[in-house]
């Protein structure tokens, strides 16, 4: 069973290219389309801490749904910032690669390089 997951929205061209560089690589992994398999809150919080940032920093703050939500102005715990990102995956950043206990956003790809390479 594979170690390494991708959180891949297909559309995105960022996506790709860290799916891409999975590919490369060659080892294992596990393509989680997660607009159509959205993460639970509880798997959010877990990607959040092994990213080192706030659930609320995983939120895509410059899509429309963000701001129809209100979501600027509200003063979430991070409980409830996981429960509105599973409810709207959208919102999510994209690509997400975890491998061997790390994270990273591949915003750039440099990001998943470096957790790959350790």
């Amino acid at each position: 069973m594979p170690t390494t997951k991708i959180y891949h929205n297909p559309r995105c061209s960022k996506s790709r290219s860290a799916l891409a560089l999975l590919e490369e690589r060659g080892a294992p992994f596990e393509v989680i389309r997660y607009l159509e398999d959205p993460p639970s809150a509880k798997e959010l919080l877990q990607i959040a801490r092994l990213l080192g940032i706030k659930p609320a920093e995983l939120a895509r703050k410059g899509e429309k749904l963000y701001k129809e939500l209100g979501l600027a102005d509200q003063q979430l715990t991070d409980k409830q910032w996981a429960a509105v990102l599973a409810e709207h995956p959208q919102l999510i950043e994209r690509p997400i690669v975890v491998t061997g206990g790390r994270a990273a956003i591949g915003r750039p790809i440099e990001n998943v390089e470096a957790i790959l390479d350790r």
